[in-house]
């Protein structure tokens, strides 16, 4: 694009990012919908305010065949979103064919490999990570953003504030967990977070941001790696596999439902899916599974 074209673009992307947080939309769909509003007009490499019916059709049709079905959605819904709020524009609705849903179930790490990731790893804040991740079922964002006054030690309770759909819950801290967090946390000592950003313990004591998500994720791969795990995971196969060892050690549906802050029963029955099935008290039993970790707590050289 030339000059005048990339200074328009830039100021319908920043109108774009303004009617977003208008609307209280959430980081992950802002983050969406203008990821939309780039990859349109990288395609195109033109500013998006002057696409024609056929352009978005031609779009659609490339994407479809290059990305997968919620991307596909998310940027339909962000691009209309950009032509009503701020092109003011009618939004010519593009019919796109739904294509089969897969049924694919995810991969499962058993006991005995989290343990090795969670041992053989040489970076204490990954270990506990790990560890806090696994253990109260948590998904990526919500363990990061762990704050000290969240802990809850005397009721052994944690308190996961705005989890997806922005809604608070209360999830069982095992006593295994609580242990390394308090001994990860004496490390830094940051004032309020758990997982604060930095390469060493002096800048994670006064860092202003958590603990980087994309650093995070590469090293997941490479623990896995460096343990001779093959499976396909992630750290929110964390959370799968925590679901799963509930149902396998007879915690009801609806226990898992809620400790889990699932919306629809519909989401923690997948778990049923992944395991052989058997209940009693849900914390005894959380406490129990997680003290079968044997962990072997690193020691990382400033």
């Amino acid at each position: 694009m030339r000059k005048a074209q990339q200074a328009r673009f830039g100021s319908l992307y920043q109108r774009h990012i303004n009617a977003l947080r208008r609307q209280g939309k959430a980081d992950n769909t802002i983050d969406g919908y203008s990821r939309a509003l780039r990859r349109i007009t990288e395609f195109f490499d033109r500013v998006p305010d002057r696409l024609t019916q056929d352009d978005l059709k031609d779009y659609f049709s490339s994407l479809t065949k290059t990305h997968s079905w919620s991307t596909v959605k998310v940027d339909r819904n962000g691009l209309q979103f950009f032509y009503k709020h701020v092109l003011n524009k009618h939004w010519q609705w593009v019919d796109i064919v739904k294509p089969p849903q897969k049924k694919v179930l995810p991969d499962i790490l058993t006991l005995k490999e989290i343990e090795r990731m969670i041992n053989g790893t040489h970076e204490r804040r990954y270990q506990v990570f790990i560890l806090t991740a696994f253990s109260m079922g948590l998904r990526i964002h919500e363990t990061l953003n762990l704050r000290i006054g969240d802990i809850d030690a005397q009721r052994m309770k944690v308190h996961i504030r705005l989890g997806k759909g922005k809604k608070d819950r209360f999830v069982t801290l095992p006593q295994a967990t609580l242990i390394h967090l308090r001994q990860y946390w004496a490390t830094h000592r940051h004032p309020d977070m758990i997982f604060p950003a930095g390469r060493n313990h002096q800048e994670r004591q006064s860092a202003t941001k958590i603990m980087d998500r994309g650093g995070l994720q590469k090293s997941f791969k490479a623990i896995l790696a460096s343990v001779g795990i093959h499976k396909h995971a992630t750290p929110h196969t964390l959370r799968h596999c925590y679901g799963a060892l509930l149902v396998e050690n007879g915690v009801t549906q609806r226990a898992i439902q809620t400790e889990m802050g699932h919306d629809c029963p519909k989401t923690t029955a997948l778990y049923t899916q992944l395991t052989d099935v058997t209940q009693k008290d849900t914390d005894k039993i959380i406490n129990r599974m997680v003290n079968r970790l044997n962990i072997v707590p690193t020691t990382e050289a400033e």
